[in-house]
């Protein structure tokens, strides 16, 4: 069976709109015992928590019932140095500006590392970056939300 780890964009339209948050929700119901946390996500999302709130929210719902079950994607040696050789790869192929690459697709490089690492499937709406990704990192995403309409 497949497992999942949800990436950073969808936990953030989940946070501000409810009906997000209710496909989000339900996804992660569905696929509880095959969902995990990537530490990258979590990161992001707690750079991006501009007031205490916002913190306790990311750190109670969404990170804390993933951090007790120990499901976590978290990088390892092996995925920093694949994902920085992937993007040495993307900038020798002249497919990438090294000097006005966002620190976000750096994230993205690590968390497609990972999650081949991992074997698991990452669930983003960011199609186009991951692809991209995908020419140089083996790994696995998919669209949300699969196996069944969770709001989308």
């Amino acid at each position: 069976m497949t497992e999942y780890t949800v990436d950073t964009n969808l936990y953030i339209r989940a946070l501000r709109d409810e009906r997000a948050a209710s496909g989000l929700e339900r996804f992660l119901s569905e696929h509880a015992p095959r969902s995990y946390l990537h530490s990258v996500v979590l990161h992001e999302l707690l750079v991006g928590a501009t007031t205490p709130k916002w913190v306790s929210t990311i750190e109670n719902a969404i990170a804390e019932p993933l951090v007790r079950r120990r499901r976590l994607v978290t990088p390892s040696h092996r995925s920093w140095q694949d994902a920085g050789a992937a993007l040495a790869q993307l900038a020798s192929a002249k497919k990438l500006e090294l000097q006005s690459v966002p620190r976000s697709f750096v994230h993205d490089a690590l968390i497609a590392a990972s999650c081949g690492e991992a074997g698991v499937t990452l669930v983003t709406e960011n199609g186009r970056d991951f692809e991209r990704l995908r020419t140089v990192i083996r790994f696995q995403f998919v669209a949300p939300w699969p196996n069944g309409d969770a709001g989308s």
